[in-house]
């Protein structure tokens, strides 16, 4: 018999379908395991974004975003990179390690951090208004409904940085 997983998005759970029957859970044919919605629950982050006005040009303010060294400037006390893996350190503490996803010259940076469930990141993207033709820097990131405030007030701290050692 063939099981397929189908996500109910407006019931917010994942059931079984076998010939049309809903099912909230199905034993293992194998052992007493019993899969539950719960089993299939997606990440309760949400994604948000926060942009800043930036006086300086996209190529400088790209290596601030993706090397080592720019971001040791303003986003994190320590960070190396060892075969692709980037380790970021505050205070001494135990490093988090992140990978790059996807990056465009000048244009946007995508880090996944390696503790961090497959589907989320943050991402650097560089913009330029039309009109005025400024830098805008948008900043993507995942986080728990009730603590997008914090972290958006975390990345207001980080970008000051940022613009102080940028000097703008």
């Amino acid at each position: 018999m063939v099981y397929k997983l189908i996500y109910q998005p407006n019931e917010g759970c994942f059931s079984m379908l076998i010939k049309n029957i809903w099912l909230d859970e199905i034993n293992c044919y194998y052992c007493t395991y019993t899969l539950r919605d719960k089993d299939f629950e997606m990440s309760k982050k949400q994604l948000f974004t926060v942009e800043f006005k930036v006086r300086c040009s996209p190529s400088i303010l790209f290596e601030f975003l993706s090397t080592p060294s720019g971001l040791q400037e303003w986003f994190a006390d320590k960070v190396d990179e060892w075969e692709g893996v980037l380790s970021f350190s505050w205070n001494g503490g135990t490093p988090d390690k992140a990978v790059v996803v996807d990056q465009e010259q000048d244009k946007f940076i995508k880090y996944r951090w390696l503790h961090f469930e497959k589907g989320e990141y943050f991402e650097f993207r560089i913009m330029k208004t039309e009109i005025s033709n400024q830098t805008i820097l948008v900043i993507t990131d995942f986080a728990e409904k009730n603590d997008i405030k914090d972290q958006t007030q975390l990345w207001d701290y980080q970008v000051k940085e940022l613009f102080h050692r940028l000097g703008s």
